[in-house]
């Protein structure tokens, strides 16, 4: 059987990558004869790089030292891509993991992401895809533009390629689903000060009169979508985007099986998360292949899969402890691409 293997990372504990290859050693301990395709996926947070790296003969990292979310300084890296653009990774220069165990909802910043996305202009960067996944702040990215040259010289030119901004995320900046209350409680803002949080973001959105707060995927990262859009980025859904530079379509095609996968399986997994976007994909491309799932945990109905493996309970079934999905996800994704074989 053809089987194609495209997860998401599991975020804090595995790559998108050592997922797909623990699913793959997996199955093909059952089934050795196999030919199994490993597509690491990403959706514009943690791991864009990773994925855009492997698509991409010739891409470059370039090193480069921006202001942590803590404002401590973060050595991290953008990527060259060979048509002059670049790839830049809130996650990797303004991300929640990089805090720690140590939530900062007043102080985090996004200041990083925008000295990262200035020195790829400054290298003659001639386009820009930004991942804005897994944001550590919630500041309207109001940093990332002050590091654009905004209250200062004037906001630098997009480049001539423009700047597509990747996420998974739809919601609009402000109200009951915006970036204060939908995703503010994971990053330290408690309840009673959400809408406090939210009239902040409220003046800031005031001062660019002609850029729309309700636009689906303005409130992501905390509002640097908003922010970017204020710049003239143009959003585009993460994982769809993704999928199309990694040529997963074709991969597809003539597949038997298809396993995708994330860290949890959820109710926001529907909102154009990896394992939907590659289910979708899956029944366009692959119209008769079984479409299988892996994640960390998973709480969501599973109607359209037709099988799954959770980690977390596959942990308690042969350790009794659920916590070891998470100390060592590897294994038990090796576990989980047994178990899956067995089902094909």
């Amino acid at each position: 059987m053809r089987v194609v293997i495209a997860p998401d990372s599991f975020k804090g504990t595995a790559t998108a990558a050592e997922v797909a290859a623990a699913v793959g050693d997996g199955w093909l301990v059952e089934r050795p004869d196999d030919d199994v395709l490993l597509a690491p996926m990403a959706d514009g947070g943690e791991g864009t790089l990773d994925a855009f790296e492997a698509a991409g003969a010739g891409a470059v990292r370039v090193p480069v030292t921006v202001t942590g979310p803590a404002g401590s300084p973060v050595d991290t890296s953008w990527l060259r891509l060979p048509d002059g653009r670049a790839v830049v990774e809130l996650a990797a220069t303004s991300g929640l993991p990089l805090l720690g165990d140590e939530l900062l909802p007043d102080t985090a910043t996004s200041a990083g992401f925008g000295e990262a996305i200035a020195a790829a202009l400054d290298a003659g960067a001639t386009g820009l895809v930004l991942g804005i996944g897994g944001s550590a702040s919630t500041d309207g990215g109001r940093p990332v533009l002050e590091a654009l040259g905004y209250d200062g010289p004037g906001l630098r030119a997009l480049p001539p390629l423009g700047v597509t901004v990747l996420t998974d995320v739809t919601s609009p900046l402000l109200g009951p689903t915006g970036a204060a209350a939908v995703f503010g409680p994971q990053k330290g803002i408690t309840p009673d000060r959400i809408a406090s949080f939210d009239e902040r973001l409220s003046d800031w959105a005031a001062q660019f009169p002609a850029v729309d707060p309700t636009t689906p995927g303005a409130g992501a990262a905390g509002g640097v979508g908003f922010g970017l859009l204020a710049w003239g980025a143009t959003l585009a859904r993460g994982a769809s985007a993704i999928a199309e530079v990694l040529g997963l379509p074709a991969l597809l095609d003539g597949a038997d099986v298809v396993i995708t996968g994330e860290g949890r399986f959820d109710g926001q997994s529907a909102a154009g998360k990896v394992p939907v976007v590659v289910h979708s994909l899956g029944a366009a491309h692959a119209p008769t292949a079984r479409i299988m799932l892996v994640a960390g945990a998973i709480d969501a109905p599973l109607d359209d899969y037709d099988a799954a493996a959770s980690l977390t309970v596959l942990a308690t079934q042969t350790t009794g402890e659920p916590s070891d999905a998470l100390t060592d996800p590897l294994r038990f994704a090796t576990i989980a691409g047994q178990r899956l074989a067995r089902m094909a």
